[in-house]
């Protein structure tokens, strides 16, 4: 479970994510708005742990955007504030849960491996695009009712893929969210297995569902046209 700490009490996040890895979490963290932003635009960990007082780009700010640009990763609001309007407004903007500090480390955990639990009976586990079709279930896919056989890591990549279907997604983001967190290797690996994946869905079929943005990374198009 990959989680994104966001605050900037720098040792109050290294003293959480210290935690976390002990519970087998993998963390990433940021101490600022903008950096936090940034990171959790990847889409690529399962749970953010989000201050509300930040430099750069308040808490509320960051929530929205992400809310706004349909980063649907679940977020829980950790703050000093107590109010009950504070609470109330991050819910309005699409918090899913939320610790007042100080907070208990047992229930912080408690609440993030619920929030995750959430999410995943939610995420759908056949993705469709066209004839394209990915059954993460049964870790099958099929074009045109043909069954396209990919290895393990080219179908992370296309069910990434398939998930932020028409977003732009960079060569890092795409490593971050598919490859191992260890992995140090040159972000080059994902043009390969791009070009793997093309050679096997899209090729064979006349269709052009994975294309280049050049100076940016890749874009899923659903219609493959």
């Amino acid at each position: 479970m990959k989680v994104l700490v966001i605050d900037d009490e720098v040792r109050l996040a290294r003293a959480v994510a210290r935690g976390l890895r002990a519970e087998d979490f993998t963390v990433d963290l940021a101490h600022d708005g903008i950096t936090g932003r940034d990171a959790a635009m990847s889409g690529a960990y399962d749970a953010i742990v989000l201050d509300i007082m930040l430099p750069g780009l308040q808490g509320y700010r960051v929530l929205e955007e992400l809310r706004t640009a349909h980063v649907g990763t679940p977020i829980l609001m950790l703050t000093a504030k107590d109010g009950e309007y504070d609470e109330a407004d991050a819910f309005d903007l699409g918090v899913d849960d939320y610790l007042t500090k100080p907070f208990s480390f047992v229930v912080l955990v408690a609440r993030l491996r619920a929030l995750v639990r959430r999410a995943a009976a939610l995420r759908p586990t056949v993705l469709r695009a066209g004839d394209l079709v990915l059954d993460a279930a049964r870790h099958r896919v099929t074009r045109s009712g043909t069954e396209v056989l990919l290895t393990p890591r080219e179908f992370d990549l296309l069910a990434y893929l398939m998930r932020n279907a028409d977003a732009v997604l960079g060569k890092t983001n795409i490593l971050q969210a598919v490859w191992d967190e260890a992995f140090d290797g040159d972000v080059n690996n994902v043009e390969i297995y791009v070009s793997y994946l093309r050679k096997k869905i899209d090729l064979p079929f006349g269709r052009h569902s994975i294309r280049t943005v050049r100076g940016a990374g890749y874009l899923f198009a659903p219609d493959g046209g």
